[in-house]
């Protein structure tokens, strides 16, 4: 058994280490590195077309660090951990059922792949929206898991590439939460959600960015700049803060923890603490640890 994970952590990182080389050497449509790079630059020409925040340099403040966190966690992360983690958890899960004469397929309530491939896509979008913005409540909820959500409200001055600054942990965390339910309904391959997976990213690109939109009356259903500027505020309406939609919106309006009470183009970000946070990646990285 013990061999069995070894081999299994072997072949997960050179696996994902394969898989990442030919993302890069190789285009395609479903391509993850140039969907990123693409979806960014959009993004980051749109906010210099469209600034809001118009003292706000192009190269604001922690631009370039915010640019590694994208690629690191994206990319790097997954192969210094999150795909072997995910394989074993698997696994091990999996040997667990076992002991009671299950196995994972046994225990889905449905699988979403069985449906209209469309539909199943949108019900897989919304489920796995919904588990986030309950993770992402959590994450400033439980003083550990805030320690670790820091990170991504450290930035004084947001834009498109502040969506991916986060610690290591965080992934983590999300990752794990997810896993269970998203277990029980089945789902897809990793080709059939690169669509549902791109239109979040350029949500949460758009929803950093330095773009004062709010898309009118689309504003109670999807996230956007001029709602997730408040959660990032210093000044908090709660102890835990609001507006914790990732890609949606609807699960904070429906649940009270909407909160805009004003443009808040020119509000100050960050959190009390932050004189004590650390500047670079490195200690960035170490400071739930720390704490």
């Amino acid at each position: 058994m013990k061999d069995q994970y070894i081999e299994l952590i072997i072949n997960s990182y050179s696996g994902y280490f394969n898989y990442l080389i030919n993302e890069i050497l190789y285009w395609k449509w479903d391509n993850y590195f140039y969907g990123l790079l693409f979806i960014s630059v959009v993004v980051w020409l749109l906010e210099i077309a469209f600034s809001w925040r118009k003292n706000q340099p192009i190269f604001r403040k922690d631009f370039w660090l915010d640019l590694f966190y994208m690629f690191f966690n994206f990319f790097l992360l997954n192969l210094l951990l999150l795909i072997a983690l995910s394989n074993v958890t698997e696994a091990l899960f999996n040997d667990f059922l076992n002991l009671f004469g299950f196995q994972i397929n046994s225990i889905q309530f449905f699988s979403l792949s069985e449906l209209p491939k469309p539909f199943g896509l949108i019900i897989f979008f919304i489920l796995s929206d919904f588990v986030q913005w309950n993770t992402h409540r959590l994450l400033h909820r439980v003083p550990f898991l805030w320690q670790i959500h820091k990170t991504h409200h450290s930035p004084k001055q947001m834009g498109f590439a502040t969506q991916f600054r986060y610690n290591w942990l965080e992934a983590v965390v999300y990752k794990s939460i997810q896993y269970i339910p998203l277990i029980l309904i089945g789902g897809f391959a990793l080709e059939d959600v690169f669509v549902v997976h791109f239109i979040a990213i350029a949500i949460g690109h758009l929803n950093h960015a330095n773009i004062g939109w709010d898309y009118s009356f689309l504003k109670y259903i999807f996230n956007n700049p001029k709602m997730h500027i408040w959660h990032h505020s210093k000044a908090l309406p709660s102890k835990y803060g609001a507006n914790f939609g990732i890609s949606l919106s609807i699960w904070d309006y429906l649940f009270k923890t909407n909160h805009v009470p004003r443009d808040g183009r020119d509000i100050e970000l960050g959190f009390s603490d932050e004189d004590e946070f650390p500047q670079d990646f490195l200690e960035q990285e170490l400071y739930p640890f720390k704490k």
